[in-house]
């Protein structure tokens, strides 16, 4: 049975999430409704991260094995036009081995969070990107991100309803950057907690409002209970941006 990677984009705006679940539409359910209108064929799609409601995606990646070879390229245009008008494109089509899986077999994880800091509200931007009226200060919220570096227990960060059999996760890198009124926060890591990036973020506004220092991203880290969280920020601006495999 051939495999095929896929690597994806799509609003997640009108979207309960990636995963399919039963109060409302999923990417993964349009996905594998648009594989059975194109090759007949009922298929499982396994993706590599589980986007929540709201959440964007410019590279996400899944698999999926079909009982016959289809060229890449007829099956990337065949599913995108079968995913009309749904707001998700297939950008790649890749033929892979049956090792290959989406979600085990990644290494690192990159999310992109947006924040538009300006006292105007949002017209193109709404729904992608996080609107924050009072000036933040970069900088600091940088320092303060890179005390979430390296292998810690992140209970904090963490969301009660979250799955994941341990709180120990490890963040390989974290930025904070300024380009204009938008501010860009990137995070990379094997695998996240959910609601872990949200969760960073509402932290890091904090400390860029100057309402946190250091030490309270510190204290807040080290304390492993979620009460000392700051707000978890909306999803709006929060995108999967690209999922890395070993080239091998």
């Amino acid at each position: 049975m051939p495999r095929y990677k896929i690597t994806i984009e799509y609003d997640g705006t009108p979207f309960v999430g990636w995963q399919m679940q039963d109060n409302g539409a999923s990417v993964q359910a349009a996905i594998i409704q648009a594989m059975t209108r194109l090759t007949g064929e009922e298929t499982h799609v396994f993706g590599a991260g589980r986007t929540d409601t709201g959440v964007h995606a410019l590279g996400q990646v899944a698999h999926f094995d079909l009982t016959k070879e289809w060229r890449t390229d007829k099956l990337r245009d065949g599913l995108n036009y079968h995913l009309k008008p749904d707001p998700i494109a297939i950008l790649q089509v890749e033929q892979v081995d049956e090792e290959f899986d989406a979600r085990f077999t990644a290494i690192r994880r990159h999310y992109l969070y947006r924040i538009i800091n300006r006292r105007s509200p949002l017209t193109m931007d709404k729904n992608y990107v996080l609107l924050a009226l009072k000036p933040l200060d970069v900088d600091a919220m940088h320092e303060a991100a890179q005390l979430l570096v390296g292998k810690h227990d992140f209970t904090t960060f963490r969301s009660v309803a979250c799955q994941a059999k341990s709180p120990v996760k490890t963040i390989d890198e974290i930025s904070v950057s300024r380009y204009g009124q938008e501010i860009e926060v990137t995070v990379s890591a094997r695998s996240f907690l959910h609601h872990q990036v949200r969760s960073f973020v509402g932290c890091l506004k904090l400390v860029g409002e100057g309402k946190w220092r250091l030490h309270d991203m510190k204290q807040a880290l080290d304390a492993k209970d979620r009460v000392a969280c700051g707000p978890v920020v909306l999803p709006d601006g929060l995108y999967l941006t690209r999922v890395d495999y070993d080239e091998k």
